[in-house]
């Protein structure tokens, strides 16, 4: 059992907004309870991108700080009291979090507000240290087949599948989904594929023909449209709205949107977390009358990382139709500011 690594590796740390540099930094010294892993592919994606814009986030990672948190790799050292489960040379994918099952949130089966929730960066980097709660509750063995590209969708992937149940939706649903970034299109990817009746809302040409490849029955360049709430209720039954709205873009106008489109009776869950200081306007009556549900599925939960394994093992989802291509670590700080004009459209797999 190796319990430690000597010497640096190349990182990249975030100081601050736009401010990302590639170091040569220490591999990261293991408590007892920890994992070194060492890095094989690393996914960016638009949590990251908003990040590396405003300079932090504050929960999840305070400058100066190695950056990412979607990943997949290999263990290269363990421990002392890690113990059987994983070894030296195992395939792993690491969550981002893991919740300390104690608390009220906790034992009420809402574990991702957690009140001490856990989050780990530094997937942008050669190697990353795992905490012993992460390793704990939310670092799972690869299947053999699966491949590491595959499996570091995982982190985004649980919560889209924890997005989908907290909505309820079902084979033979119509929804809407708002926004086709990468995490719009895996909405409909899996929505898609599981029977369900998906109209697509996207602000590009690209985005639309590629909504369709996953499956959309149809899509729109809301750019081009007068009324995006009129054209998907035309295409609903008897003009009543959808079953379901998953708005995931994050501005006011969509989530206003998202409202207005879905039927009495229906879902809407605001997928897409607006920036603090947004205001939002709804008519209180239709909400009343029409009972309409509002949810919003913030982060994922154990249960849902381990579902999220199981659907890229199973071949439900693949990494082949999200990930554009893949850049050495040396060229992230000039792929974010690509990503900055491109509303996190492309998807990148890093390789340290």
């Amino acid at each position: 059992m190796q319990t430690s690594l000597n010497g640096d590796m190349n990182a990249a740390v975030l100081y601050g907004r736009e401010d990302l540099k590639i170091e040569r930094i220490p591999i990261p010294e293991l408590a007892p309870d920890e994992i070194l892993v060492r890095v094989k592919v690393a996914l960016t994606c638009g949590t990251d991108l908003k990040v590396w814009r405003q300079g932090y986030h504050a929960k999840m990672i305070v400058p100066p700080a190695v950056f990412g948190h979607e990943l997949s790799g290999v263990v290269e050292a363990v421990g002392s009291e890690v113990g059987n489960r994983l070894k030296m040379g195992s395939w792993v994918v690491p969550a981002n979090s893991a919740p300390c099952n104690r608390c009220v949130f906790c034992r009420k089966g809402q574990s991702n507000l957690c009140t001490s929730l856990l989050f780990n960066n530094g997937a942008y980097a050669e190697y990353i240290r795992i905490p012993g709660r992460i390793v704990r509750e939310n670092t799972l063995e690869i299947p053999e087949h699966v491949h590491f590209r595959d499996a570091a969708m995982v982190e985004p992937l649980a919560c889209i599948l924890r997005g989908i149940e907290e909505t309820g939706i079902h084979s033979g649903d119509t929804t809407v989904v708002v926004g086709c970034g990468p995490i719009g299109l895996k909405f409909i990817r899996i929505l898609s594929g599981r029977g369900v009746r998906v109209i697509a809302l996207g602000k590009r040409k690209s985005q639309i023909r590629t909504a369709e490849r996953m499956g959309a029955y149809a899509a729109f360049d809301v750019s081009e449209m007068d009324s995006p709430v009129s054209a998907v209720r035309q295409l609903s039954e008897g003009g009543h709205g959808t079953d379901s709205v998953i708005e995931a873009v994050g501005i006011p106008q969509t989530w206003e949107w998202a409202v207005q489109m879905v039927r009495r009776g229906g879902t809407v869950n605001l997928f897409g977390g607006c920036p603090r200081g947004s205001h939002v306007q709804f008519d209180p009556s239709v909400l009343h009358y029409s009972e309409i549900t509002i949810r919003s599925t913030f982060h994922h939960t154990p249960e849902f990382i381990r579902k999220a394994l199981q659907a890229v093992a199973s071949g439900e989802i693949s990494a082949s139709d999200f990930v554009n291509g893949e850049i050495p670590l040396n060229e992230l700080p000039r792929f974010f500011q690509r990503m900055k004009h491109r509303n996190g459209e492309l998807k990148m797999a890093v390789i340290p």
